[in-house]
């Protein structure tokens, strides 16, 4: 029952973030800016302090990734306001006001106190304006975000505790879900990074979010250079980080989710079958979360349960590709021609 629970509670979130991305207004540019913001703060994070302070034993690196992962609020208010518009010294102000707020706070409350600020400098005679947006919007988007802080908490780390407690009892199960769920998040704005720190988790479930990321970086490069979404340039920056290529995955949903759906699961019962475990929350990206998982593993192990991953999402990546080849698919150039001609 309880991994009902959380598996639905965990679809009506990603479900809203989807409505948020295509009903809210400017919502796909602020949920692009919410994956960079995961980005700079969670990918640094990722390889500096758990590769490069945990694993290689620098300590220097170490600060650096906390210094990072602190700043998550910071990020994402300032690049959502960047996104909306706002000129880059008062999107900078509502970032630094959020500092020591969480990524979702800090999004939520940069991007509705965004709208204020661009009315604001529209109004406000030159000069006054920053008058006005020092004592009225920095506060505001710090009263906000402290405001949705408790919900978020006790919303997503729930869902998070959840998931976590229930895959002791049926790892299998939870390495389907759990898989295929986070695999897709990682080719979707909200971004797999952001989705697992957000959600705290740890042990196997982070085990199985690093490791079925790792095998879709295989999986999305089979994918996109037999369908030839774009150039090989395309298909290399997909496997690498697949929130660099967010505008062509969202212009073909279907191909792309779906293969990625199966061969995250598939993934995910590798792991589930090989009880591996991560405490490293976040690190559900292909290259550093790999190499954490050594931290936590025999590294053996690690290492037979990567190659098996890497295999499962190439062989997902073929079968998706034979299954969509007549499917409609928009490429690189169709989309950023259109992108080009909107923005003339």
């Amino acid at each position: 029952m309880d991994l009902v629970k959380g598996t639905v509670l965990l679809l009506v979130v990603l479900g809203l973030f989807s409505l948020f991305s295509y009903k809210a207004p400017k919502g796909m540019k602020a949920m692009g800016a919410l994956a960079n913001a995961a980005v700079a703060a969670f990918l640094v994070e990722a390889f500096q302090r758990f590769v490069g302070g945990d694993l290689l034993k620098i300590e220097f690196l170490g600060e650096v990734g906390d210094a990072a992962g602190s700043m998550g609020g910071v990020a994402a208010a300032a690049l959502v306001a960047l996104a909306l518009g706002v000129s880059p010294v008062y999107a900078l102000m509502l970032g630094v006001s959020c500092a020591g707020l969480g990524l979702l706070p800090g999004f939520f409350a940069g991007y509705v106190v965004a709208f204020l600020v661009k009315w604001i400098e529209k109004k406000t005679p030159a000069g006054l304006d920053l008058l006005v947006t020092i004592i009225v919007a920095a506060p505001l988007v710090r009263f906000i975000g402290n405001g949705l802080t408790p919900v978020v908490d006790a919303t997503l780390l729930n869902i998070g505790g959840i998931i976590t407690e229930t895959a002791n009892s049926n790892p299998v199960l939870m390495g389907i879900i759990l898989g295929g769920v986070i695999t897709v998040v990682a080719t979707a704005p909200l971004s797999s990074m952001a989705l697992t720190a957000m959600l705290g988790l740890t042990g196997l479930p982070m085990a199985i979010g690093a490791l079925a990321v790792f095998g879709s970086s295989f999986m999305n490069y089979v994918l996109f250079s037999r369908l030839k979404f774009g150039d090989r340039r395309t298909t290399i920056a997909v496997a690498i980080e697949p929130l660099t290529q967010a505008d062509i995955i969202t212009a073909n949903p279907v191909p792309v989710y779906v293969t990625n759906f199966f061969g995250g699961a598939a993934a995910g019962v590798v792991v589930s079958l090989f009880g591996l475990v991560n405490d490293a929350t976040g690190t559900a990206t292909p290259i550093a979360g790999l190499a954490v998982m050594y931290g936590f593993n025999d590294p053996m192990t690690v290492t037979i349960a990567a190659v098996l991953c890497a295999i499962a999402g190439g062989i997902a990546g073929l079968l998706g590709s034979i299954v969509f080849r007549n499917f409609k698919i928009k490429t690189v150039s169709e989309i950023r021609k259109s992108s080009m001609k909107e923005a003339a």
